[in-house]
């Protein structure tokens, strides 16, 4: 295996430990058609399965990773949750510095 390639399934494996896995889900829609029994019909009658695909709700952001700042495709549940923390450009209510 070439070091290219090793390379790349590393940074993706610690990507992946990271973030977890970004793929979409896979899944049926169904359609459906009747009056249910609980309101008194015959009870629902399936008339169509199709795949679908339940896909991440993801967002691009600046991440810090390992000290340096990087835009990654991240999931909102992640973000929502803390579990990964958008860069901070300067802190609040602070001058920026003048040799920036």
């Amino acid at each position: 295996m070439s070091t290219l390639k090793k390379n790349k399934r590393i940074k993706r494996a610690k990507q992946y430990s990271l973030y977890g896995d970004l793929k979409p889900g896979t899944g049926n829609k169904k359609v459906e058609s009747g009056k249910p029994k609980y309101l008194g019909g015959n009870g629902r009658k399936t008339r169509g399965i199709t795949k679908r695909q339940f896909k991440r709700n993801l967002q691009t952001i600046r991440v810090m990773e390992d000290g340096k700042v990087v835009k990654r495709r991240v999931p909102v549940k992640l973000i929502r949750s803390g579990v990964v923390e958008k860069a901070v450009k300067r802190e609040a209510f602070t001058m920026p510095e003048q040799g920036k």
